[in-house]
């Protein structure tokens, strides 16, 4: 509980710098806010400019609108988006659920099929089989992930016509309980294997250098001269110890996954925060911006916590407290 309550209190302190420095890089960007509201309302003139900089508070000095919104993100209150004129936090509570559903799926996706492929790898090092998959991690580790998007769509949704490609479920159908969730599914199926493919490609590669490296160590010649079963010692000596830098990598990239979520949500119309950080960009909304920077950088800190906890899951050699 002691180290629990102290990473909390330090990732507090980690979220309130991000907020203070993307608070500043926002600021920074070009682009006025209400240059773009004026031109949309085609009345750019003076006065209606310093009416609408007097209305959502930017005509304040930099530091004063530093304090109120520190302010409300202590509160929990991340602010009013002045473009649809509703409260951030529940433009992200809506979208929300969509991201999580997404990245949720695609890491544990990733993780599985990297595990998996990377064992496989190592156990047939220097075979046509641990070339296959590591020729096919390295392809889909250097391929943008938004030509994979674009091509999974082209292949298997408009030619083959297997699932949906785009959406979160079909508009108009009206589905209730498990169809509607049966729906959802068959329209996540291609955003989460794309975005999936290229955090699957580095778990699998790490998977397999790690199992080779650990195959050579002390106690597992040990544990084979002992007469242990070959199948139990890839189990409980090779794979439970050559894991631990899966999980480091898997705990650093969780938190990217979100960031590969936006380019994601955008081809393929996905209704969560990554397109909505996409629209509020365009849109100058700054006070929706930074809110969904700030949820973003909570996940990531969440997931950070996650995994030094799993770290004394899967190896209870490791003191928690260290």
């Amino acid at each position: 509980m002691t180290f629990l309550l102290s990473r909390i209190a330090k990732g507090i302190v980690v979220l309130f710098a991000i907020a203070i420095l993307n608070f500043f890089l926002i600021r920074a960007a070009p682009g006025d806010p209400a240059m773009v509201m004026a031109g949309e309302a085609g009345a750019a003139d003076q006065a209606f400019l310093d009416q609408l900089r007097a209305r959502f508070g930017l005509d304040r000095p930099v530091h004063e609108q530093l304090f109120i919104y520190l302010k409300g993100i202590a509160t929990l209150d991340l602010g009013f988006s002045y473009r649809q004129n509703r409260s951030v936090a529940s433009l992200i509570g809506e979208r929300l659920p969509a991201t999580l559903l997404l990245t949720g799926t695609a890491f544990v996706i990733s993780l599985a099929l990297g595990i998996l492929l990377g064992a496989l790898a190592a156990a047939r090092a220097g075979r046509w089989s641990d070339t296959a998959i590591t020729t096919g991690a390295l392809l889909f580790y250097a391929t943008p992930l938004f030509w994979i998007a674009l091509m999974s769509q082209i292949v298997f949704s408009l030619k083959l016509g297997l699932v949906p490609n785009v959406g979160y479920e079909t508009i108009g159908a009206g589905y209730t309980g498990l169809a509607r969730a049966l729906d959802i599914g068959h329209h996540l199926i291609l955003p989460a294997l794309t975005l999936g493919l290229f955090f699957m490609a580095l778990y699998a590669r790490m998977m397999r250098a790690s199992m080779l490296e650990t195959a050579g160590a002390d106690y597992v010649r040990t544990a084979r001269a002992k007469g242990v079963a070959p199948a139990a010692v890839t189990r409980r000596h090779v794979a439970r110890n050559a894991i631990l830098p899966v999980v480091t990598l898997a705990g650093l990239q969780a938190g990217q996954i979100v960031g590969g979520a936006v380019l994601t949500e955008t081809v393929f119309a996905w209704p969560g925060i990554g397109r909505l950080m996409f629209e509020a960009l365009a849109q100058r909304d700054y006070q929706l911006l930074l809110g969904v920077f700030f949820v973003s950088s909570a996940m990531v800190v969440a997931f950070n916590l996650a995994t030094d906890l799993v770290y004394r899951m899967v190896d209870p050699r490791i003191e928690v407290g260290a």
